[in-house]
């Protein structure tokens, strides 16, 4: 995708939530492959954490970190699949103002052609909540690979043509 690389490049703070029930930060590699990734691209790591799958410390997090105005969006990683202890998407669900539907179905597409129709396993998806903007993406370091490599890295690149989540951030809060 194109780059504008006349245009300024706005650094996004990011904060990161991995959502487990048995890693540790000593054991969240797609954890450490995303913030590697968004500093790599020059964008401001705000805040890293590791929660379980419940539902309440999830929403508990999100809702935190979404009235942080350090925080410009967050993405999180593990709880995205069909399991009964998988319930990202339900958080999500309960802070979102508005769902982003494309961002799961172009996250399915591109994992597609890595793992085939394994991918349907996924519910990774994305919101905007009260000026911040949430994607959740599943737990595996592929996962996390195709999500911030093929979607993420550009669409949260302020310099990307035709249009980026960045340059809607002034205007998230309009009513």
């Amino acid at each position: 995708m194109p780059i504008d690389e006349s245009a300024v490049f706005l650094p996004v703070r990011i904060a990161v939530l991995t959502v487990s029930d048995t890693r540790g930060l000593a054991e969240d590699r797609s954890g450490d492959t995303l913030v590697a990734r968004l500093t790599a691209a020059g964008h401001v790591l705000a805040a890293r954490e590791i929660v379980r799958d419940e539902v309440a410390l999830i929403v508990a997090t999100l809702h935190r970190w979404i009235d942080d105005p350090e925080i410009d969006c967050i993405i999180t990683t593990g709880g995205t699949g069909v399991t009964g202890r998988d319930v990202t998407p339900e958080a999500i669900e309960q802070v979102a103002d508005k769902m982003i539907p494309g961002f799961g179905e172009l996250f399915r597409w591109l994992s597609f052609q890595t793992i085939g129709t394994s991918t349907v396993q996924s519910r990774a998806c994305a919101c905007v909540t009260r000026g911040t903007y949430i994607f959740a993406l599943p737990g595996s370091t592929g996962a996390v690979k195709d999500g911030w490599d093929g979607i993420l890295a550009s669409q949260l690149d302020s310099r990307h043509k035709p249009c980026n989540f960045v340059e809607l951030m002034p205007r998230l809060r309009e009513r």
